[in-house]
């Protein structure tokens, strides 16, 4: 016995499935909705924080987060390079400011730095990943309008020197990238 040829595969949902459903909804079943979505978690919060700029900061729960992953209270706690750049990431598709985003990448850079004061890290990849930060607040930051990068540039020559120390050629690139961008 063979297979029939004409039987159905199931696809994947995609956001084409997603909008058609979404069209037989009318607008109290879209707030609801939502609601739901809001309740369900924590990122769905920050989400809907920064894209309504809800509170006082709405970059603070992207910063718990990288501080949680790249910096943790307690230094028993796992790492989580990629968990900490998903941050910047999801605050990127919730409102994407250049400020915050520029922030966000500073901040990310700082707090690296605070971790690796309390101990060491030997990871090449963890330290590529720093590098590739670095160079990325550089690129926010320099995207700003030139009244408002003063203080993101001070912060970032604060890395860069605390980056000569590292080892794995951090400091190497910190000052590449530096140069590259005009600063030095």
């Amino acid at each position: 016995m063979t297979k029939s040829s004409t039987s159905t595969k199931k696809t994947t949902p995609s956001w084409g499935d997603v909008k058609a459903r979404l069209a037989d909804f009318d607008r109290v079943g879209l707030i609801g909705l939502l609601q739901d979505l809001y309740a369900a978690s924590k990122e769905n919060q920050a989400f809907l924080h920064a894209r309504f700029a809800l509170g006082d900061d709405p970059l603070k729960p992207y910063k718990a987060t990288i501080t949680q992953w790249i910096n943790p209270a307690d230094y028993r706690k796992p790492l989580s390079v990629a968990k900490a750049k998903k941050a910047i990431s999801d605050y990127k598709k919730a409102l994407g400011e250049p400020e915050g985003l520029a922030e966000l990448a500073v901040f990310y850079c700082e707090e690296v730095f605070d971790f690796l004061a309390g101990c060491g890290v030997d990871d090449g990849g963890f330290y590529d990943a720093l590098e590739r930060m670095f160079a990325q607040a550089l690129k926010y930051v320099l995207a700003l309008p030139e009244a408002r990068r003063a203080s993101f540039l001070a912060r970032l020559e604060r890395v860069r020197a605390l980056g000569q120390d590292v080892g794995w050629g951090v400091g190497y690139s910190f000052n590449d990238w530096w140069v590259e961008a005009g600063l030095g």
